[in-house]
């Protein structure tokens, strides 16, 4: 046996060394003589030092000129089975495993004939959130002392996922505090769950309000009522995963306001009317309210997610974007209504997710309590987003939730003006539909959207300006007076 005999293994994974560093290779070439057997006696064996002079003294030719990369795909795994099972039989043993476990995860899907056939693999996504998470938590960062008001369709008593129900109230025209929907009581899992699967802040105080029947029936008068109470009650955080296409119900428009007045943060769900653009539900769609849309786990936005503008000002004005953020929508787990877990689908699942982030942005800046209300909580919000690439401004408003940074922003805060968006740039996608068109004198008109972020708070005046733009197209502007806040105009800006 020659030591040429070893030179098309060497050929055939030359690049693959030189990849390496000197001593992974030797350590490498080791290994492989080490297997190496019969050789006779009458030959010297082999060694890795001389096998790696070898290759670094011969000259490549053109078929070894070719290299290659081989990269991890982060938070992605591939699940194998003993033998092959139809999709359904395989989604349903992962999920049995994984139940188990407080991750986040989906099956990637198979654009290729193999989706139609059995199986012995899997891809996963797994959504690698539980580190911020902890991190967090071990900084006490749990959501104590927040109240958090979920408007929903009621919570189970003595759920086993809850250690910090502080009230149940009923404003429906039914006897039972109880959920019968299982719909809020997923909702509170997701913001607070504190077994199975965990919550974001599973310290939070949970203030739970029936507004919706067993038959998911409720009335505006049912809100107003509760809505007050809230107010009475001093709640922080409303989550309403919620909404309607009514924006001209102006005792409930009114009353949203009235809240935020009172430094109550509102949570809303965008709605599940998607892809259509101009389907933002209300109040999701309000200023002053923190409108969640969602996405996949891939970071895509969920088909479901509706899409801005607002309808509000039309036919008489342009829509503003209406959509705030995104965030995980799409197979969340959360408390199923007696115990145990599920997963749900829609921006009622990202809602939650949202109210929850506040929910621990609020604990975790106590030392500028008296900075925090709706405005300032909605500017580290965005600002913190991560902008999603190939989508628009009415697709993913300002972005995916990104809870690390925006927690650093609410940390250092000052209070200051933000503009929705930050910048313009008419050459991306981002800013379609207007990067699809020239740009020139009398062209639609862009509207900036300004959120004044308070100290303090005071009684607001409510003052609507209108007037015309320099291109003749006419603007509402609202402006908010408080006390002890200097006036910002356009001139300013």
């Amino acid at each position: 046996m020659e030591n040429d005999d070893y030179q098309p293994l060497l050929r055939r994974r030359r690049n693959r060394y030189l990849k390496w560093t000197e001593s992974q290779v030797l350590e490498f070439l080791e290994l492989v003589l080490d297997l190496v057997k019969d050789v006779p006696e009458s030959l010297e064996k082999p060694t890795a030092q001389k096998f790696y002079a070898k290759i670094m003294e011969r000259e490549p030719s053109s078929s070894e000129n070719v290299g290659f990369v081989v990269n991890t795909v982060p938070n992605e795994f591939i699940v194998q089975f003993r033998s092959k099972y139809y999709a359904k039989v395989r989604e349903s043993f992962i999920q049995k495993r994984l139940n188990q476990l407080n991750v986040i995860w989906a099956i990637i899907p198979r654009n290729n004939l193999a989706s139609h056939y059995p199986s012995d693999f899997d891809t996963l996504h797994i959504l690698n959130a539980d580190h911020t998470l902890n991190v967090l938590w071990k900084l006490g960062i749990t959501g104590k002392g927040v109240k958090v008001a979920i408007f929903d369709t009621g919570l189970t008593q003595n759920h086993p996922h809850f250690r910090n129900v502080k009230e149940r109230s009923n404003w429906t025209n039914e006897k039972s505090l109880d959920d019968g929907v299982s719909h809020g009581t997923f909702v509170a899992g997701v913001i607070a769950s504190s077994r199975e699967c965990l919550g974001l802040a599973p310290d939070a105080e949970l203030h739970i309000y029936k507004v919706f029947t067993n038959s998911q029936v409720s009335y505006t008068s049912w809100f107003l009522d509760a809505f007050n109470y809230a107010i009475y009650k001093k709640v922080n955080i409303i989550n309403l995963s919620i909404g309607g296409p009514d924006f001209l119900d102006l005792p409930f428009v009114d009353k949203v306001l009235e809240l935020s007045a009172n430094n109550i943060i509102m949570v809303s769900a965008a709605g599940n009317d998607g892809p259509i653009y101009g389907t933002l539900n209300n109040p999701g769609d309000q200023s002053d309210v923190i409108g969640v849309g969602s996405i996949n786990f891939d970071d895509k936005i969920a088909r479901f997610s509706s899409r801005g503008m607002t309808t509000w000002e039309l036919p008489l004005g342009y829509g503003r974007a209406g959509l705030d953020i995104v965030t995980f929508g799409s197979q969340v787990e959360g408390s199923d209504v007696h115990t145990g877990c599920r997963r749900l689908s829609g921006t009622s699942v990202s809602s939650p997710v949202v109210a929850g982030v506040a929910a621990l942005l609020r604990s975790g800046a106590s030392h500028k309590i008296n900075m925090v209300n709706p405005s300032s909580l909605k500017q580290v919000l965005i600002e913190g987003a991560e902008k999603l690439p190939n989508y628009n401004i009415f697709e993913q408003g300002q972005g995916k939730l990104n809870l690390l940074k925006s927690m650093q922003l609410l940390l250092r805060y000052k209070p200051k003006i933000s503009l929705i968006p930050s910048s313009l740039d008419f050459t991306t996608n981002y800013m379609w539909p207007y990067s699809s068109q020239p740009l020139f004198y009398g062209s639609v008109a862009t509207i900036i959207q300004v959120v004044t972020a308070i100290t303090s708070i005071y009684q607001p005046h409510f003052l609507p300006r209108f007037g015309l733009g320099l291109d003749g197209c006419p603007y509402t502007l609202l402006l908010i007076r408080m006390e002890k806040i200097t006036k910002v105009s356009l001139k300013d800006i």
